[in-house]
């Protein structure tokens, strides 16, 4: 890092400090040989992404068929876990969408509720594997681990439709902010939100990570890690989630918790929450910033490092059990 930049960083530390001080400490080092059950998350979160990037392919308006095929995949894989399933259906484009909603309903707290996000639609022209298959596949094997779990909280997994909006439409057309304006509409208590957001994509070469400017003079250069990635209202909720996982998993991980107009925090269905006032953060392993493949035709299984992902995916369920079952 050249001098200038180093002075500048020492100038900006102070005043992001609230913003990246992260609590615990991101894993270093080889990471720890995977046991059965996490080999067994990891075949079913591969046969979940092939599902839907080989055999269903692009999913959107102009291909409505591997959309509805998509849904009712994810459908079909929550009913065989004996969830109570829902669908909330929205325009786009002139053709109707659907959310689909998993729920367990709480034993202790009820009213309080833990949303799990993640979209299952894709830009044009893409199969969209990492984006965000991926994030399909951990929600739905979370579901298998959560599926006899919940004694607190009420929990919900949701798929969400068109969160890519093609064309550039308004992110108010998001599937995601249509679920979370009905939940402010009747008022519900959704305590935190975790949106799903491309989580396939690990480097060990340095140089493979990048970031928007000032971050990338605090964060690693390594694309190695997992993100969670919020807002300054949702610090609390970010840095609880993080700590959790870092206690609970030995996989690098960063954080942030930022302000809204550093534009790349918003970018996927948590954003929606934001306006609504939930609690919310991003999952992600940050997107085109580390992911060259991102948004194209090339965005295929072959480029998922599926042992990554099921070493997330059983991290994050236990995390979202702690979030369930414990203040």
């Amino acid at each position: 890092m050249a001098f200038k930049q180093k002075l500048v960083r020492f100038f900006t530390f102070p005043l992001l400090w609230r913003c990246i001080h992260m609590p615990g400490k991101s894993h270093k080092g080889p990471l720890p040989a995977m046991g059965t059950s996490e080999r067994e998350v990891q075949a079913n979160v591969e046969k979940s992404v092939k599902m839907l990037a080989d055999v269903f392919g692009e999913r959107n308006a102009k291909n409505y068929a591997g959309l509805q095929a998509a849904a009712a995949y994810i459908e079909q894989s929550f009913k065989a876990l004996n969830y109570t399933v829902g669908k909330q259906a929205f325009q786009f484009d002139g053709v109707e969408m659907h959310n689909v909603e998993a729920e367990i309903r709480g034993k202790d707290r009820a009213d309080e509720i833990i949303v799990i996000g993640a979209h299952y639609d894709t830009v044009y022209g893409s199969p969209g594997a990492d984006d965000n298959a991926t994030g399909v596949a951990a929600l739905l094997e979370i579901a298998r681990l959560m599926a006899d779990s919940v004694q607190g909280r009420t929990l919900r997994l949701v798929a969400f439709a068109n969160e890519e909006n093609p064309g550039g439409a308004a992110w108010e057309t998001m599937g995601s902010y249509a679920y979370a304006k009905r939940c402010k509409e009747r008022n519900e208590n959704v305590v935190g939100m975790i949106s799903l957001e491309m989580l396939g994509v690990y480097f060990d070469e340095h140089g493979s990570q990048k970031y928007p400017t000032p971050f990338n003079w605090f964060y690693p250069e390594v694309g190695n890690f997992i993100a969670f990635v919020g807002d300054i209202p949702s610090r609390d909720f970010v840095t609880r989630c993080i700590g959790l996982f870092r206690h609970f998993c030995q996989f690098p991980s960063e954080g942030v918790a930022a302000p809204p107009f550093f534009r790349d925090v918003n970018r996927s269905d948590h954003w929606s929450f934001w306006q609504f006032g939930y609690p919310a953060l991003m999952l992600t392993d940050t997107s085109n910033f580390r992911n060259t493949l991102y948004h194209t035709k090339k965005d295929v299984p072959a480029i998922i490092n599926f042992e990554g992902l099921a070493r997330v995916t059983n991290g994050m369920a236990l995390v979202v059990n702690d979030l369930v079952n414990h203040d």
